[in-house]
This record gives C-alpha cells, sequence and structure tokens, in this order.
C-alpha cells in the first residue's frame, strides 16, 4: 500500500438527500435552506399527500447514516522523503481498502523495526517504492476480513505478516501468503520479531552455510536482532563455536544467548582476537557490515569456508549508494574474483530477503521450521523496547546508534493523553538543551574570536614596542645622522 493519503470523504446521505428534501418540503427538511426564499403556503391535503410520501419514502435512520468505506480511516507512518528521523511521518488514511481475491485485511498490533527500514529512510534500499510510501516489512495482528478464494485463514485468526514494505500502518491489506498463523502463547511483539530475523539467520545457517556440529563461526552484531536470531538457531546445532562481535556492554546478554566468545569491536582488533582461539580460522562467516570488513570476513575463512553477506550496515553514515554498486566495488577491491575463490577453496554468497517475496514456497518452508523450533522452546525473540508509532524518530535512534540488545517494536496502540504530555515535555526540554547548546557554542565561538582579535592586538603591540626598542637602542652616532637628514 502507498503512503498517499486516500481520497477525501465523499458527501453524506444528508447531503446527497438534500434536492429531494427540498423538492417535498417535507417537516423535517433540511435547516441549510436558511437562505432561501419561504417555500409557497400549500393546502391541507397537500401537505396530507406529502406527509404520507414522507414516511414512506423516509429510510430507516441507519441508512441515513455514511456508508463505513466513507468513515473508515487509519494511522500509517509514511517516509515523505530520504533523509534524517523527521522524513517518516504519522498520517491519517481514509477510505476502507478493497479485498482482491486471495487477499486478507489485518488490523495491526505490532510492527517489526529492520536496519533496512533506517537504510530506506535515507535512500539506500532499493526495494522501498519511491516516497510518498509506508515502510515496514514485518507485522502481528488480527485478521478483519478476507477476500475471494480465501480458505485457510478466517476472521479473528491472529497471524504474523511478512511483505517487502506498506506495514507500519494499523490496517493492512495483503495477500494471504504472506501470512502466518500465530502459535498458542506466542505475543504481538514476538510475533512482529519473528519474520525477518529468523527466516534471514536460519536461511543463511542452513540453506547457504550448511551449518553442521564442531563448526565455528562469526557474527556481527551479536547483539541485534539477526545477531541473536543467528545465535539461538547455533545452539540448535551441537557444539558450534559462535564468535560475536558487540560492545563490552552487551557481552553478558549476549554470552548468556550463546555466543561462545563475545569480541568489542571497538577497542580490539576482532581478527587477531579470532586468530588467537582459532588460528586456523572459521567455517561461516556472516556478514552485514560490508567494506573492509568483507575483506577481513573472507581472509578469515578455513579453506571450504563461506562468507555470507546480507547487508551494508557501514554504509549508514557513508554516502548513498546503490547496493549492487557497493557489492561489484568490494568485490573487485578485494579481488574476491573466481581464481581466487577457486585457489583458496572458499565461497562469497549473498542473501537479501527482499528479493525472495516471489519464492513464496521457499519462505514457507523456512518458516514452518522456524514456528516448529519456537514451539519447542528453542528460539524466542527477544525485545528490546517497544515505541508507539509516534515515537518512530526515538526508535530508529536507537538502532541506528546501535544502543538496542535485541528487536526493538513499534506497537500501533496510540499513545495516552499522559504520555502526550510527557513527550512533548520531554521535545520541549531537548529544545531548550539544543538552543542552549547552540548558544554556548555560538558564545564560545564569539569568546574565540575575541580571543584571536586580542591576540592580534598584542602581537601589533609587541612589534610597535619592538620597533621603538631597536630606535632606542641605536647607537648616538646614528642618531646624530638621522636628525642631520631630517635638518637637511
Amino acid at each position: 500500500m502507498s503512503g498517499e493519503d486516500a481520497p477525501a470523504q465523499q458527501q453524506n446521505a444528508e447531503e446527497q438527500k438534500q434536492p429531494q428534501q427540498q423538492e417535498t418540503k417535507t417537516p423535517a427538511e433540511s435547516p441549510k435552506t436558511e437562505s432561501k426564499p419561504d417555500p409557497p403556503p400549500t393546502s391541507a391535503s397537500t401537505e396530507a399527500a406529502a406527509a404520507a410520501a414522507a414516511d414512506a419514502d423516509t429510510p430507516a435512520p441507519a441508512a441515513e447514516k455514511a456508508p463505513e468505506e466513507d468513515t473508515f480511516s487509519y494511522r500509517a507512518l509514511v517516509l515523505t522523503g530520504y533523509g534524517g528521523y523527521d522524513k517518516v511521518k504519522l498520517q491519517v488514511k481514509k477510505g476502507k481498502p478493497v479485498l482482491k481475491s486471495g487477499e486478507v485485511m489485518v488490523r495491526v498490533k505490532m510492527c517489526g523495526l529492520n536496519f533496512a527500514d533506517l537504510m530506506a529512510r535515507q535512500g539506500l534500499y532499493d526495494r522501498l517504492p519511491s516516497p510518498p510510501v509506508s515502510p515496514g516489512m514485518e507485522c502481528s495482528g488480527i485478521i478483519e476480513a478476507v477476500g475471494e478464494d480465501v480458505t485457510d485463514r478466517k476472521v479473528g485468526d491472529k497471524v504474523l505478516v511478512l511483505n517487502r514494505s506498506g506495514l507500519w500502518q494499523e490496517v493492512v491489506v495483503v495477500a494471504t501468503t504472506h501470512t502466518f498463523l500465530m502459535p498458542e502463547g506466542m505475543s504481538f511483539e514476538e510475533a512482529a520479531a519473528l519474520p525477518v530475523n529468523y527466516i534471514t539467520a536460519y536461511m543463511m545457517l542452513f540453506d547457504f552455510g550448511h551449518l553442521r556440529p564442531n563448526q565455528s563461526i562469526l557474527v556481527h552484531m551479536a547483539a541485534g536482532g539477526v545477531g541473536i536470531a543467528a545465535t539461538q538457531l547455533c545452539k540448535t546445532v551441537n557444539d558450534v563455536t559462535v564468535f560475536g562481535t558487540a560492545s563490552a556492554s552487551k557481552h553478558e546478554v549476549i554470552s548468556q544467548g550463546g555466543v561462545t566468545h563475545p569480541i568489542d569491536y571497538r577497542t580490539r582488533d576482532y581478527v587477531e582476537e579470532i586468530r588467537k582461539i582459532s588460528p586456523k580460522g572459521l567455517d561461516i562467516v556472516l556478514d552485514p557490515l560490508g567494506g573492509s570488513d568483507t575483506h577481513k570476513g573472507y581472509n578469515l575463512l578455513k579453506p571450504m569456508g563461506k562468507l555470507i553477506s546480507y547487508g551494508a550496515a557501514n554504509m549508514l553514515a557513508g554516502q548513498k549508494k546503490n547496493l549492487f554498486a557497493v557489492a561489484k566495488t568490494w568485490y573487485q577491491q578485494f579481488s574476491v574474483h573466481t581464481l581466487s575463490l577457486i585457489q583458496g577453496n572458499r565461497s562469497v554468497c549473498g542473501f537479501h530477503l527482499g528479493y525472495l517475496d516471489s519464492e513464496s514456497e521457499l519462505i514457507a518452508q523456512a518458516m514452518a521450521v522456524i514456528m516448529d523450533l519456537y514451539k519447542q522452546g528453542k528460539i524466542k525473540p527477544r525485545i528490546d523496547s517497544t515505541y508507539h508509532l509516534e515515537q518512530v524518530g526515538d526508535a530508529m535512534r536507537r538502532m541506528q546508534e546501535r544502543h538496542n540488545i535485541g528487536k526493538i517494536i513499534l506497537t500501533t496502540e496510540p499513545m495516552k493523553e499522559e504520555e502526550k504530555k510527557e513527550e512533548a515535555k520531554k521535545d520541549e526540554e531537548k529544545k531548550k538543551d539544543d538552543k542552549k547548546k547552540d548558544d554556548k557554542k555560538k558564545d564560545d565561538k564569539k569568546k574565540d574570536e575575541a580571543k584571536k582579535e586580542e591576540k592580534k592586538e598584542e602581537k601589533k603591540k609587541e612589534e610597535t614596542k619592538k620597533e621603538e626598542t631597536k630606535k632606542d637602542d641605536k647607537k648616538p652616532e646614528e642618531k646624530k645622522e638621522e636628525a642631520k637628514k631630517e635638518e637637511n
């Protein structure tokens, strides 16, 4: 679904019937005729006939109400352009969506936030249509309506949804093949946290990586959504050694989650740390970073090892480029070409869930396994935090600055008035703090300029003083000679 507002509401039934009411001149005539001349007087028989006609033709009160399609509205987050956090705005869409054959309408409860959404906001994700558009690739909710030919879903079913985009809304319409029934006991938060991260991790580890017992793997961003999903899935295979990069403050959590060797990438060289423990290298490297980290990961592979590239997080702070251009660049830059792959007995592959949207069978197979693992208690999404749609900027900032441990969720439940006031207060305080910082910067700049001027003045005074000293230090003969020259 696009991010454009639906057409404005049609005229209501009262306005549409106004000409007929004026024509019959019944007592229920619209008050909007005040500016018009009074109608001519009628006889008693005419009035009686008109009253009878009105009783016969006047519809029931319910029929006078505007159709649901005209009054239906729902909130949606819309990417209005590329740039900062303020480019994602909360808007109201009007008009009830029309279901096609094989589609269902879902009342959304929770939405998942992914790195792809951050890249989309900066214009770096080519699977999202051009703005204005609603982002969001995963959500959970309850089916409110089903289209024709839908036999495997019914109204009231709790489902999680996976789609290329358009799911950051209170109401979404998707093909039934993009929905999956929620297992008993699964919360809406968990359901919204599961599709993108766990399908990505599962297909990389088992379809591409062919993970087996006693292997070793590097998981970058191990405290993120995919990182935690990959770690949990590694634990379903015996004796897998997991190296995980994350800031030191997150090590305790990821260690408890199954990371064998946590590495603080900010203070240590993860390549050196891995070589100390595993001199022969690794069997699998999951690379969401791109750039020089892809080269490092490739060189860490054992013979028969596999590097699986599935993102370019390093681009978020860099220049906007097309993902394919980036892939081509690092392929050329690091010489990962056919000959080196053959000589090294290593493989490089790429994974992008957004390009699997037409492969519903593959996704359904992976989801079936994931759901079974969830029921067995072997995997469980970790929820970092939950934000209202109104707070999407804060949610995106938390992920982009890598403060989260686990999944960040957006809830469609509207903020309460108290929360709105609190949020407004925080915004006001933030504006004041920002103003203070700006004022301080301006004051500091003025002080720096003033100091520079003082230094210039002092320098001038020193130069003047030096000149005067030079004159005073001249020999008496020189002074007499200068005096004579002046007299002449």
